[in-house]
């Protein structure tokens, strides 16, 4: 079935029942906490499970003239009905081991009741019983379709438990807690679901819930049970009236009725009960947890899970409706189009600001992603607004595009505008902007209205120079005002500037050192987003762990937006940035050998993983630099410390404007072999830096990999043996 009907089937579930397992969630924590309580009352016996009915009956002959009933409950407390030899009635717990009288037994409060009482029926009785059952069914269901959701997501029941990708709070906790939780809640929604359906006598009808009498063997007619049978096992004994031979004792054990001898302890008759009674006793032990304080504990929570899924869960569903295209036109309807490619989301703020404003002005407008293109019967205009990826590549959603174009024709002519949104701090600004203005305008349906116009930087300035070119030749007023298109994410974190080093004044390079908040969480690998311009334009830097704080390794650029606010930064400065979790370039934890491979300012998060490597996993440093500079000198000075601490085994450098010229593919391809044994013996490859060397370095390593007869360096992506971070 499609990920839709798993994901849909979920949410629908957990609307229709979330306010009752609110309620049955809260109840549920307090009645497992009272069932803990219970077991820490100091009424059992020690050693109990070693005691035999025999034992526990001779003792009480003697201290007690008259014994009406024993009875053990789910705590294995022992209660007695009896008169003592001053004549006083007696109904206490005992000790088994003495007959000595240990406390009386006590009801339950008013408040347990009334808590019960609201667990198990809402107070509406038998109506709220069913109902109950029902509810316990949805979050059966409910517990099901988050399995499969879980299993689609980690591709596979054999990466059930591993490493999940944290994007956010909401969405990494419900999944993490919902895998741990996933048999408690199973078992909770089970039994539940299985007392209610007992109660209504669902399963069998009522001759099959009577005891089955069964004939007994010679060895049980003529053996004594009191020395055999554990009084853990009894659930009831009803003394017999007098000592005649011909009066029995009736036992209840856990699983049947047995008349017995009270002088041989010979089984007379045996009555076993119905499997139904049985299941209804397991149900009841499981869902309530009172056997056992353990379970007790788990199943609170369990309950706790239960809340914080209802809340996560909500979190997830108005995130993802947030991010959703919201249309109130069809595209057969609408005269303008707004077709996005994004990566992350940001172009969508632009054109969704464009539709509610055209929308307001009285338009039709359809809002769709690239890979959605198709025909649009009442357009006038196009609008595409898109970034790009990579080395000049197409965004996630607009990377079937082009094929798309190719095959759909419009019927009308229709104007075309581009707006192509990037970074002038990589050499294929706007590439894939320029590439899909270029192929409508080779389009015969495809007039254009405005030249393609590019956004450095998301900036709000210079998206509304394109937004008052449009205006001014369509004649709708949109607004102007860069504000209005601004946006600086929430919940920024404050971070304090501790050291600033400048480590080469040629390359006018640093590094920088923040203290972050105490409870802030970060691994060397993550990625420090910083907004210097306070607005939306935010740049992303690969982080180290130097004893607990963010370091950087920053090189200032010219008219740098994020290297310039950052290199003007003094000790005792603080920042507002967040830290963006990037799981996926993590040490790996279980490579025994794995080679870092970075150029230029990329080498700091590698000097973070090197301090953090107690483990002393074998790990091999190669980088390029232009030439050999005080930058060089601390790199190295700090690779021989690490050395002799068994943090680091080689640091192997590339100098690429030395007499030599060796570049980090020369490294490569003069250790090929040491290349070739990493890739066989399950090793990473760990490269961060520019895309430009990434791109080298993949094509080193893919020539090598055919070269050696080994996999495709694709196999060693898809295995994780290849990772990447570079801008």
């Amino acid at each position: 079935m499609t990920l839709s009907f798993w994901r849909y089937a979920h949410l629908a579930l957990a609307l229709f029942s979330s306010i009752f397992l609110l309620l049955a969630s809260v109840t549920g924590i307090i009645l497992a906490v009272d069932a803990v309580q219970e077991k820490t009352l100091p009424y059992k016996a020690e050693d109990f499970n070693k005691i035999t009915l025999g034992e526990t009956l001779s003792i009480l002959k003697k201290v007690y003239p008259e014994i009406t009933e024993l009875s053990v409950d789910y705590n294995q407390f022992v209660t007695l009905q009896a008169i003592d030899a001053d004549g006083n009635d007696v109904k206490a717990y005992i000790d088994p081991k003495t007959g000595k009288t240990l406390g009386t037994p006590a009801k339950k409060t008013e408040f347990i009741n009334w808590i019960t009482s609201l667990h198990r029926s809402l107070f509406l009785h038998e109506a709220g019983r069913f109902f109950v059952g029902v509810i316990s069914f949805c979050l059966f269901l409910i517990s099901i379709s988050g399995f499969v959701l879980v299993l689609k997501r980690q591709r596979g029941i054999r990466n059930f438990f591993s490493k999940i990708i944290k994007e956010y709070f909401a969405q990494y906790y419900h999944v993490l807690l919902g895998r741990l939780a996933l048999i408690p809640i199973l078992i909770i929604s089970l039994t539940g679901t299985y007392l209610s359906l007992e109660r209504f006598n669902f399963f069998m009808g009522e001759e099959k819930t009577k005891p089955v009498k069964t004939e007994l063997s010679d060895k049980a007619k003529t053996t004594s049970i009191f020395n055999t049978t554990l009084l853990s096992d009894v659930k009831k004994i009803e003394f017999p009236f007098t000592d005649d031979p011909e009066e029995y004792y009736i036992i209840e054990l856990k699983d049947r009725e047995i008349e017995v001898n009270q002088v041989t302890g010979a089984v007379i008759s045996e009555k076993l009960s119905p499997m139904r009674t049985q299941f209804a006793a397991l149900s009841l032990d499981l869902h309530t947890g009172r056997i056992n304080g353990i379970w007790a504990i788990i199943l609170a929570i369990a309950c706790i899970n239960i809340l914080f899924f209802i809340y996560s869960g909500f979190a997830i569903t108005l995130k993802r409706r947030s991010s959703r295209i919201k249309n109130k036109f069809k595209a057969s309807e609408s005269t303008f189009i707004l077709l996005v490619g994004s990566e992350n989301g940001s172009s969508f703020r632009f054109a969704n600001s464009i539709q509610k404003q055209l929308i307001n002005h009285g338009q039709k407008v359809f809002v769709s992603e690239l890979n959605k293109f198709s025909t649009y019967p009442k357009a006038e205009h196009i609008i595409v607004f898109t970034s790009t990826h990579g080395l000049g590549d197409a965004p996630s959603n607009a990377t079937q595009f082009k094929t798309i174009l190719e095959r759909q024709n419009q019927d009308q002519n229709i104007h075309f505008s581009v707006v192509g949104f990037g970074s002038k701090s990589y050499p294929d600004f706007c590439q894939f902007a320029i590439e899909i203005d270029q192929l409508l305008e080779k389009q015969k349906w495809a007039d254009r209205y405005l030249d393609l116009q590019t956004v450095n930087d998301k900036s709000a300035v210079e998206f509304v120079e394109w937004v008052k070119l449009w205006s001014e030749k369509t004649g709708i007023p949109l607004a102007t005002t860069p504000s209005l298109y601004n946006h600086v994410p929430k919940g920024l974190q404050k971070l304090m500037v501790l050291d600033k080093t400048p480590i080469s004044e040629t390359e006018h390079t640093f590094i920088l050192t923040l203290r972050a908040n105490a409870r802030a969480k970060f691994s060397s690998g993550d990625l420090l987003a910083i907004y210097p311009a306070n607005d939306s334009r935010e740049r992303l830097y690969s982080i180290g762990n130097h004893s607990g704080n963010i370091q950087l390794v920053v090189k200032l650029h010219p008219n740098g937006l994020g290297s310039g606010f950052l290199n003007a930064l003094e000790p005792g400065n603080v920042i507002k940035a967040q830290i963006v979790k990037n799981p996926a370039f993590h040490l790996p934890k279980k490579a025994q050998k794995v080679a870092f491979i970075s150029n230029g300012t990329g080498i700091a998060p590698f000097l973070g993983m090197i301090e953090q490597n107690k483990a002393k996993q074998e790990l091999h440093l190669y980088s390029g630099f232009r030439m050999e500079t005080p930058t060089l000198m601390a790199y190295k000075k700090f690779a021989n410390i690490m050395m002799q601490k068994e943090h680091l085994d080689n640091f192997h450098v590339a100098l690429s404007r030395e007499a030599e010229h060796i570049y980090v593919m020369d490294l490569i391809k003069r250790d090929s072999s040491f290349f070739t044994n990493l890739f066989k013996k399950g090793g990473v490859v760990m490269i961060c830096g520019s895309l430009a060397m990434q791109k080298d370095v993949e094509a080193i390593l893919s020539e090598l990999c055919i070269a050696k007869g080994l996999k495709t360096l694709e196999e060693y992506k898809a295995n994780k043996q290849f990772l990447t971070d570079c801008y």
